[in-house]
């Protein structure tokens, strides 16, 4: 797995994304719900001004935890009243929850600072040729592919790669950071505020249980700063859209019952959507981003594609998690284990905190996700994601449906 440990939202209308890959260009197309002429710190400005959208759910006062989230706590021993002053800290085995139907997730306003963010330090984790399979059928690896030098993404990005960003959350061992996709939904058109991420950016698998304080933050570092200079940083070049927490998240029963720190037997199905609120404002996501991508389930062959595009923020050295990164690669195929489902594999030089990055191809004249990083080695020349199913379908209608109205 690829992730990165601390110690411790522009203006709408048509956009348009650029990848090329030699003489064959992948595009990537989004039409925005309605368009406007607000600049980026016009929108910040207006969501600072409104009211929260969890702050009136009935809750405490401290972090508005609804109702619903409470009565969870509670059941499972956990005071309520400390949970926003810190109590989220206790990680004791009885007290971390595992369950799928346990995810708990209440707004914490001004947690996540862009100080906070931006002290995430490396804390990858790998896999290595020898846990790849050779011989036929189900369990096939192809060779190792050449490593693709990742190209920085051009900025701003609300212009080009707007749907991108990172996933902030904190585990037992630190504050950690992943990489994020705004999705569409297809049960609310227009109004998605579902996020593709990977399973192991919510969940820690096998023995562990959900993390905590999740926070999308859509095309992080918009104008591409260097360290140096996001010490002056205003709010709305750190998070352009705003803060987005997640009210629910889901992942594959596979990856909470086999996931591990190297991938594992999860690790095909390593994948995550979560749906998210606003920590200011009452917007649906795709409406304040102005964008959101189709998703792809047909799993196709990585015979049958002649390219994907991988996107994320690297943050393990020589990156530093400040940029957005993306490699363009023919897939190849990988696996784990001959009784596991074979994954794609592209040659990339992204590190820790690419991890739930979206990969992209062209389906029918537009480009769709169709898979996220999930794993890679530790010379870091690849990455490896999952192939979307009937079972990453699944997930995603059953999150649409329950919770994607909300």
């Amino acid at each position: 797995m690829l992730s990165t440990r601390t110690p411790t939202a522009h203006p709408h209308g048509r956009r348009r994304f650029l990848l090329a890959v030699a003489s064959t260009a992948l595009a990537l197309t989004a039409t925005a719900c309605e368009s406007s002429d607000a600049t980026g710190a016009d929108a910040a400005a207006s969501r600072t001004a409104s009211a929260s959208a969890s702050a009136s759910a009935s809750g405490d006062s401290k972090g508005h935890i609804p109702a619903g989230v409470a009565d969870k706590l509670r059941k499972h021993g956990v005071d309520v009243g400390k949970w926003a002053d810190g109590g989220w800290r206790q990680w004791d085995r009885d007290k971390w929850l595992s369950a799928a139907e346990d995810f708990v997730n209440p707004v914490i306003e001004g947690l996540w600072k862009p100080e906070r963010m931006r002290s995430a330090k490396e804390a990858d984790k790998t896999v290595t040729t020898k846990d790849a399979t050779a011989g036929q059928g189900r369990g096939v690896s192809d060779p190792d592919p050449t490593a693709v030098e990742a190209e920085a993404e051009k900025t701003p990005y609300h212009e080009n790669a707007a749907p991108v960003g990172k996933v902030f959350f904190d585990s037992p061992e630190g504050t950690m950071v992943c990489s994020g996709t705004v999705v569409k939904d297809v049960n609310h058109p227009g109004r998605s505020n579902l996020v593709w991420t990977a399973g192991h950016c919510v969940h820690a698998g096998d023995g562990g249980g959900w993390y905590r304080n999740l926070v999308f933050v859509p095309a992080y570092n918009d104008l591409g700063k260097s360290e140096a200079q996001l010490g002056d940083a205003t709010t709305a070049e750190i998070a352009p859209y705003g803060n987005w927490w997640a009210d629910w998240a889901s992942t594959s029963d596979e990856w909470i019952a086999g996931g591990s720190a190297t991938g594992g037997a999860g690790a095909p199905y390593d994948y995550a959507v979560l749906h998210v609120t606003p920590e200011q404002g009452s917007r649906s996501l795709e409406e304040t981003v102005g964008a959101a991508l189709d998703l792809d389930f047909s799993a196709p062959s990585a015979t049958e594609v002649a390219a994907m595009g991988a996107w994320g923020y690297p943050a393990a050295p020589p990156y530093n998690g400040l940029k957005m990164f993306k490699c363009i690669d023919r897939p190849g195929r990988f696996s784990l284990g001959s009784a596991l489902p074979t994954m794609y594999r592209i040659g990339c030089t992204m590190t820790g905190g690419s991890s739930g990055g979206g990969w992209f191809r062209v389906v029918g004249g537009k480009t769709e996700l169709v898979s996220n990083t999930s794993i890679g080695p530790a010379d870091n020349s690849w990455l490896a994601g999952p192939r979307l199913g009937p079972e990453a379908k699944a997930l995603y209608q059953r999150m649409s449906r329950t919770y994607g109205g909300r």
